[in-house]
């Protein structure tokens, strides 16, 4: 591992996108840097390689740019957490509340087993939504959740508290907006 890099220092700040007043954090320059991208799934591998993970959950699509990599290092199944209609067998679904509506995220039937410790990643944990559906779905097949894993964790929106007292673990904080 490489702990001088700055892992912050590869997120660029994009103002008013998707809408006006949200400050998006953009991931793009950090996966554009072969030895940073791999910096990050290196620290993430080195956090959880103890932990005996047997399957990593990402739902899409962001998440399994980390979530694929991660699996491979920590000798793990990678599991993809789609939209409905996307994925191409027997499917369960969980669906969730939204600010404003709802939503629903599928898993094949046979992805998940009873005796799985799982690790849910994605890019960014924000107000908790999607990863508390994904932890659902898991926990639907009564795996364990080990941890939720994030590139970023914007605190202030305080999603960890959606996490149901599951662990969490993110490499780059924001504590304001």
């Amino acid at each position: 591992m490489n702990d001088s890099i700055n892992l912050k220092k590869y997120i660029r700040e994009i103002p008013d996108f998707p809408k006006p007043g949200i400050l998006f954090r953009d991931i793009t320059p950090l996966l554009a840097e072969p030895t940073v991208f791999q910096e990050v799934i290196n620290r993430l591998t080195a956090y959880y390689q103890d932990k005996k993970i047997t399957a990593v959950l990402a739902a899409e699509a962001r998440g399994f740019i980390f979530a694929a990599p991660l699996a491979l290092a920590l000798r793990a199944r990678f599991i993809p957490i789609r939209k409905p209609g996307k994925l191409p067998f027997e499917t369960k679904a969980f669906h969730y509340e939204l600010e404003y509506g709802t939503d629903s995220l599928e898993m094949h039937t046979d992805s998940i087993h009873s005796d799985d410790r799982v690790l849910i990643v994605d890019d960014l944990l924000a107000t908790g939504g999607t990863i508390s559906a994904c932890i659902e779905l898991a926990n639907h097949s009564q795996a364990e959740v080990v941890s939720c894993a994030f590139l970023i964790e914007l605190s202030f929106l305080k999603g960890r508290e959606k996490m149901n007292g599951c662990d969490v673990f993110s490499l780059i904080q924001y504590d304001t907006e």
